[in-house]
């Protein structure tokens, strides 16, 4: 067995069963006997299962919420933000389950018809993080029944109640035995290593660490899987003296503190003009001050704490690390005493570019505020990073929002935006924040392959 623990506490909430390598392969077991009534049951039967569990989560809102606080450590009302961004994924792919289409033609010689269809990819291992446990798994197992696939499911094992409290929903809805299958584990690879390792195994989708991603990407080269890799990020939020301030403190507000920084889309690194960034830093530090660390259960709670004592300790090293090297912190710097893994809302100025807090993803609710003089300075230290997941830049010029969106090597970017999360969107990134995209129209083709046929001349005699 293990423990799953109140971030806010360090109490045990609930001691669940510990899966092992025998458990995961019984996991896959159901969901290959599974796949081939799932992938022939109707589109619409397979959306209106999720239309329903649309609708189930959504009338229990109040319930998941509580429990994602409770394992995760989010304010509650974040939280509920969080089941409503999660639950738009089941009711965005219950529509796209009916609109997968092919097409029919006339080959250009004109002596063959060319048939081409999409197809289930087949069962499906799904990994997912802790940090949005009830968005990450909808985010998977939603185009994944759409297209008709089984799945194991891996929830991390630091949060693992509210999977499993979908997967009754799931129930609920009219989600066949054997189409999702839950495997909690504190030995992640060794239970999902032989799944890998599996010829019936056809897709692995992971979001996490890139460190991992790598590993992952090199054992499922091994039998050729569909891949999807949502990995790490180093977002840079760029704020040009021509922006509006105000509102440029507002997204920078959501874009750090969503999650209490505990998201690949964070912003890592503020990247300000020179002529506006003591303004910025100084109406970013007293909208930080004015946060509130406390249990998110509590009313007053407007910051939750880190998801355990590792996660607080390295983001603590950063900050000290960034004040060593010659950073001030304008407010906040230090984890907070008592009971949980809180830390204090951070703001950081004068920071050396040599600084680890600007190379590595910080995880925590800490602002480094670096600056540039000129747009290509701006675009140059955005681009300096092996990460690609998104990128923030608030401007009043569209022309220059434009081109420095082209510039900028970065899946998605937030123009005058912070959050640019949206079920309807392909959310992914490039370079080694990871492979696919999840969401939008594009989410289901990731689970989804082509199949041609090659007809013979219907007017051959």
């Amino acid at each position: 067995t293990f423990d799953v623990e109140d971030p806010a506490t360090g109490r045990t909430l609930r001691t669940l069963a510990d899966a092992t390598p025998e458990d995961g392969m019984a996991a896959l077991d159901a969901a290959a006997a599974a796949q081939a009534d799932w992938a022939r049951t109707a589109p619409r039967e397979r959306g209106e299962i999720l239309r329903r569990a649309f609708d189930l989560v959504t009338a229990r809102a109040d319930e998941f919420a509580l429990l994602m606080t409770l394992e995760m450590g989010k304010p509650l009302a974040e939280a509920r933000g969080e089941v409503t961004y999660g639950a738009e994924f089941l009711r965005w792919f219950s529509e796209e389950s009916v609109r997968m289409s092919g097409r029919y033609s006339t080959s250009p010689d004109g002596r063959s018809r060319l048939l081409v269809s999409k197809k289930p990819v087949g069962p499906c291992l799904l990994i997912t993080p802790w940090n949005f446990p009830l968005a990450m798994a909808t985010r998977k197992i939603a185009p994944a029944i759409a297209a008709g696939c089984t799945m194991v499911l891996k929830p991390a094992n630091l949060t693992p109640l509210t999977s499993s409290l979908f997967a009754t929903v799931l129930q609920e809805a009219g989600l066949p035995a054997g189409v999702l299958n839950i495997v909690n584990t504190t030995t992640a690879g060794a239970v999902t290593g032989p799944l890998i390792e599996d010829p019936r195994l056809r897709k692995l989708s992971f979001t996490g660490s890139t460190p991992v991603g790598r590993s992952l990407l090199a054992a499922a080269s091994q039998n050729v899987l569909r891949t999807s890799m949502e990995l790490g990020g180093n977002a840079p939020f760029l704020v040009f003296e021509d922006a509006d301030l105000d509102a440029a403190v507002d997204g920078a507000m959501l874009a750090k503190l969503r999650n209490m920084g505990e998201a690949c889309t964070a912003a890592n690194r503020f990247i300000v003009h020179e002529s506006v960034a003591d303004r910025f830093a100084a109406a970013l530090a007293e909208r930080m001050e004015g946060m509130t660390p406390a249990r998110g259960t509590e009313e007053e709670s407007t910051l939750g704490p880190l998801i355990d004592q590792k996660s607080r300790d390295k983001v603590h090293e950063l900050v000290s690390a960034a004040v060593g090297g010659g950073a001030q912190a304008v407010t906040g710097g230090s984890p907070v005493t008592g009971d949980g893994y809180f830390y204090q809302a951070t703001v950081l100025t004068n920071v050396p570019r040599s600084s680890r807090i600007l190379q590595e993803e910080i995880f925590g609710p800490v602002a480094p505020i670096i600056t540039f003089s000129t747009e290509d300075e701006a675009v140059e230290l955005a681009n300096d990073t092996e990460y690609g997941l998104v990128a923030y830049v608030f401007t009043r010029d569209l022309n220059r929002g434009l081109r420095i969106g082209e510039r900028l090597d970065t899946g998605m970017l937030g123009l005058n935006a912070g959050v640019v999360s949206n079920a309807a969107a392909p959310f992914g990134g490039v370079k080694q924040s990871g492979l696919g995209r999840e969401g939008g129209a594009e989410g289901i083709e990731e689970y989804l392959y082509t199949q041609y046929v090659g007809i013979a001349d219907p007017y051959a005699s």
